[in-house]
């Protein structure tokens, strides 16, 4: 039905008979000229109507946005001055000598690059929505994301095996989603949290390299950093050891996003351990473009008058440390109670803190805190130089 994509037409194309088809994008009528401009997934192409072919001619007055048309025409230059360097077709026009309208469309109830669009509307008009450049870019990136990884992962061994969708109930970390069986009647299924059994039952039957880009599916509360249904590249290896594993999955995300986005990473992924990121950072997955540290200042505490803080120092299993926020003094008394607050869900007695004035007066007059009394200068000067604090900073 057509020898060529709308966006894949170039200036290698001038001077043959193409046909291409698409939606009507944009329509312009220039006083006895009609141009379209045809989308489909891979971009645009301006086709010109004129009245030497009337029948394309008189069916082109009644396109309207968004009617599904099959044009056949001789790719030409465009005019001099004519030119479009914002497209990848717009050195280039068609001259049709054919149009068939395949379908018509109803007005749609929003124009389809329009960027400022309400999202009910967008769900509402999903097939309308998935037509937009945007999410068409979404559709194949994250195509051209499993593809790599599947190839990257097939050069190094390892087989994809699709697992079971109905499974039975097993422990996880959410609720299952159920299915009722039709069979055995008052008994369900359950949609697979992950596919952890059986890739283990791989491993023992031998399939010691398994992949699977696979949908998961836990029935939990909706927030920012959780889904009902996600997807996951999933994988378990036998016979490989930690840095082997690591050392794959750093050069699986060096290949999708060098083939990808081309994006190139000089340098190896930072390592840490689980111990070194908790007690750096307070969590197992920390943001590394942020630049606060909680540094230990127990050893400064020992000898301190201030139990609070010289019991923990001088317990095996205590800890005293400090994280500085730099600008930190503007914060209200009422914001600090607020985080003092918000820590005791996590099981935090409370936060003490000092706000620095001037970091070189180690006393009531260049700290402003409850606790500075009970601390000597030799302690308020190890917080001050471990954690770098400046003038206008507020230290945790």
């Amino acid at each position: 039905m057509r020898t060529h994509y709308c966006g894949a037409v170039s200036a290698d194309d001038i001077g043959k008979t193409i046909t291409i088809c698409g939606w009507a994008h944009r329509r312009r009528d220039h006083g006895g000229v009609i141009f379209i401009d045809l989308r489909d997934r891979e971009g645009m192409m301006q086709v010109v109507i004129d009245p030497d072919t009337p029948a394309a001619f008189k069916l082109a007055e009644e396109v309207r946005s968004e009617f599904v048309l099959k044009i056949e025409g001789l790719v030409r230059a465009r005019p001099a001055g004519t030119e479009n360097p914002n497209m990848p077709t717009g050195m280039v026009e068609m001259l049709t000598r054919d149009l068939e309208v395949l379908n018509a469309s109803l007005t749609p109830p929003f124009q389809i690059d329009d960027d400022n669009i309400n999202e009910n509307i967008r769900l509402q008009y999903r097939y309308l929505d998935l037509r937009r450049e945007p999410m068409q870019k979404n559709l194949k990136l994250r195509y051209r994301v499993s593809k790599i990884m599947r190839d990257y992962l097939d050069t190094h061994g390892f087989m994809e095996v699709e697992t079971p969708m109905l499974t039975r109930s097993t422990p996880e970390g959410a609720r299952d989603y159920l299915v009722p069986s039709r069979v055995h009647d008052g008994m369900f299924y359950a949609l697979p949290q992950s596919p952890q059994l059986f890739k283990q039952l791989l491993m023992v039957a031998g399939v010691d390299r398994y992949f699977q880009i696979t949908k998961c599916f836990r029935d939990e509360d909706l927030r920012a950093d959780r889904q009902p249904e996600f997807t996951q590249v999933d994988l378990e290896t036998s016979f490989m050891g930690e840095a082997e594993i690591m050392a794959l999955v750093e050069g699986m995300i060096r290949d999708m996003l060098q083939k990808a986005q081309g994006v190139e990473f000089a340098d190896a992924f930072p390592r840490m351990t689980y111990h070194e990121a908790i007690n750096r950072y307070g969590s197992d997955k920390p943001d590394m473009r942020v630049t606060l540290e909680i540094v230990d200042v127990g050893d400064a505490m020992k000898e301190v008058a201030f139990k609070v803080f010289s019991g923990p120092a001088n317990d095996a299993k205590g800890r005293v440390a400090a994280l500085r926020i730099p600008g930190g003094a503007s914060l209200s008394r009422s914001e600090i109670d607020a985080y003092t607050e918000f820590v005791k869900i996590y099981g935090a007695k409370g936060l003490a803190y000092i706000k620095v004035n001037d970091v070189s007066q180690l006393n009531e007059t260049g700290l402003q805190s409850p606790i500075v009394k009970n601390l000597s200068e030799a302690a308020l000067k190890a917080v001050m130089e471990r954690t770098g604090a400046q003038n206008g900073d507020l230290i945790f």
